[in-house]
């Protein structure tokens, strides 16, 4: 799988979206440094709001295939300013997180991200993982196998 870092501000869902995309229980996880797993880069949200340690943030970006700008349907303002993703030398996404929250905006969170300079973007739902299957699906690459293709190969073979 392509390695994506996931940036944005502090309760955007990365974190959560982060163990949607591992298999784990979801558990609320307040993450206070950067935590680099195997293809996941999962950023605090202060990196991203205060301007001191936003440029670490850049070096994460240069260890990642994709970067990944979160941004949740019911923030009342986006941290990211238009044409942002052109200070990347990576590919960007966005990512629209709690979804299906009474209070959701898919329309504002895709126009900030769009404005943003994103030209994908994707709409997901860590707690039911609607839209994690598109995610992975996003960033595999030749030749990997996917958890759900792996059980489904397992029940083919007990079956003859």
């Amino acid at each position: 799988m392509k390695k994506i870092v996931l940036i944005g501000r502090s309760e955007a869902g990365k974190t959560t979206l982060t163990q949607a995309l591992r298999g784990e229980k979801i558990q609320y996880h307040k993450t206070q440094y950067v935590n680099n797993f195997d293809v996941i880069v999962d950023t605090p949200g202060e990196y991203a709001q205060t301007a001191r340690l936003g440029h670490a943030l850049a070096v994460y970006t240069y260890e990642s295939d994709i970067v990944g700008l979160l941004v949740s349907a019911i923030e009342p303002y986006c941290l990211f300013p238009p044409c942002i993703t052109c200070m990347a030398n990576r590919e960007v996404v966005g990512i629209v997180t709690k979804i299906n929250h009474p209070d959701a905006r898919l329309d504002m969170a895709d126009m900030w991200l769009t404005l943003a300079g994103c030209r994908k973007i994707f709409h997901v739902d860590s707690a039911t993982h609607e839209g994690v299957p598109e995610l992975f699906e996003y960033l595999r690459e030749p030749g990997d196998v996917m958890p759900w293709e792996h059980d489904a190969a397992d029940e083919s073979e007990l079956m003859q």
